[in-house]
């Protein structure tokens, strides 16, 4: 269970990656950083900066468009 959880850990995160290049979802490296900080204590870190950085981005989006709007 341990190896087919980081193989599809590991195919998600490069997916994500290479789809984030293109256009594509980043949600698929948050999956494969989750399933991965199951059993590697280094993804675990990713993922909490990945999510702190995607929560302020759309904070950040979210002020820009309500300003826009306000004008």
């Amino acid at each position: 269970m341990r190896i087919l959880r980081l193989t599809l850990g590991a195919i998600l995160f490069v997916g994500g990656i290479v789809l984030t290049l293109l256009p594509g979802s980043i949600l698929f490296v948050i999956a494969g950083l989750v399933l991965l900080s199951y059993d590697w204590p280094r993804a675990r870190g990713w993922l909490k900066y990945s999510q702190r950085t995607m929560t302020l981005s759309a904070r950040k989006i979210d002020r820009f468009l309500l300003m826009r709007k306000l004008r």
